[in-house]
């Protein structure tokens, strides 16, 4: 199999976005076809949001720190968080579809195409962040006939800081794809990457509030990439700009889709290492 090209030089404008095109349907067919995909990205922050949140309601309160005006419950603090947290397993989901992709060998149809390998990995991940938007939505709607209701406008302001965070948690997922060699070790990443990530994060607890607890931990959250996806989203919510943790998503988006590129590179990356000599694409 010949290696892709490394530009869009030979390739026109309008094959470049009828490529696009062709990965958004085909990504959001299977979407459709996984029903069980989107129920469970509701499930798991609605568990959260309607049973350990209403059992912390009445001793959890947060005070008033920005993006909030006012003092507020508990489960509109976590409600953030748990948007993050859609986004999180929906970018791991895209990473296992690469895995399977490889496993079945329609990865090779794919890297067939003329279009060069990071294009092909960047409209992957801009699919799979288009496909976490209504999955989002969904669960704000549901958020807001239980009581939590952010501003009006902040449906809207939202929108670039979803997309932001929902590209730098794809592209971590594209990266960590490249070292997965079986879908069975998929279940390793949830329980030493995710969950981690989550937990030691702002999505539960301010930051203030982890370090009374325990400054190392504090510390940690500070180094998790996750913490600012989650405060892009919460002061974008309310029609704020958390300027640093923008700069941060930014930052950790193009680091973890530029590994992710050079990871899937057939002659440098991880997939050459992972697959071994004489390995399949």
């Amino acid at each position: 199999m010949s290696a892709a090209p490394d530009s869009l030089g030979t390739v026109s404008l309008a094959g470049a976005w009828r490529c696009l095109l062709g990965i958004l349907w085909r990504e959001a067919l299977r979407f459709v076809h996984q029903r069980t995909r989107f129920i469970s990205a509701l499930v798991r922050p609605l568990v959260w949001l309607f049973i350990f949140a209403a059992g912390f309601r009445s001793v959890l309160g947060v005070s008033i720190i920005p993006p909030y005006e006012t003092y507020i419950l508990y489960d509109e603090y976590i409600v953030p968080g748990l948007i993050a947290m859609i986004q999180l397993f929906n970018g791991m989901q895209s990473s296992l579809s690469m895995v399977y992709d490889r496993e079945m060998g329609s990865m090779r149809v794919l890297l067939t195409s003329p279009m060069p390998r990071w294009y092909l990995l960047t409209a992957r991940l801009l699919a799979g962040t288009l496909l976490s938007l209504p999955q989002v939505y969904v669960f704000l709607l549901i958020a807001r006939f239980w009581g939590i209701e952010p501003p009006p406008l902040g449906y809207v302001t939202v929108l670039p800081a979803l997309v932001l965070s929902g590209l730098m948690l794809g592209a971590l997922g594209l990266l960590l794809s490249s070292a997965i060699r079986q879908l069975e070790n998929f279940a390793g990443v949830m329980n030493f990457v995710i969950f981690p990530m989550f937990f030691a994060s702002s999505a539960l607890y301010p930051l203030w509030k982890v370090e009374e607890a325990s400054p190392l931990l504090r510390d940690v959250c500070g180094f998790n990439p996750f913490t600012y996806a989650v405060e892009l989203v919460r002061f974008m919510l309310y029609g704020q700009i958390d300027t640093q943790s923008l700069l941060l998503v930014l930052g950790f988006a193009v680091v973890f889709l530029g590994g992710a590129i050079l990871a899937y590179d057939p002659a440098r990356g991880l997939i050459a290492r992972v697959r071994g000599p004489g390995g399949g694409g």
